[in-house]
């Protein structure tokens, strides 16, 4: 399993319809791809306008090849594109240790 972590930075004011607009956004093409194994998206406290969302992969090809490759992606960034202030951070991830 490989974790992917996107760091999103927003426009201000923007909130409330970018919330709107990445929940519809993962439902209609990420929870889709293949090899998507579940998500979270976690809203800044201290900075409103930042977002951590990470995405669960079976492979880090299913993120990189698959999804980025396929125009799901394209349908993605176009719903939550216009409200990024810069373009996310993104890196993976794989599991070392957790609890139980």
């Amino acid at each position: 399993m490989i974790l992917e972590l996107a760091d999103i930075r927003i426009q201000p004011g923007t909130q409330a319809d970018f919330d709107a607009a990445i929940e519809r956004a993962i439902g209609l093409t990420i929870a889709k791809a293949a090899g998507y194994l579940g998500h979270q998206v976690h809203k800044g406290v201290e900075s409103p306008e930042r977002y951590i969302l990470t995405v669960r992969w079976n492979t880090l090809e299913n993120h990189t090849a698959d999804f980025r490759g396929s125009p799901a992606f394209t349908e993605w960034r176009g719903i939550v594109g216009p409200f990024f202030a810069v373009p996310p951070t993104v890196e993976h991830f794989s599991l070392l240790t957790e609890s139980k």
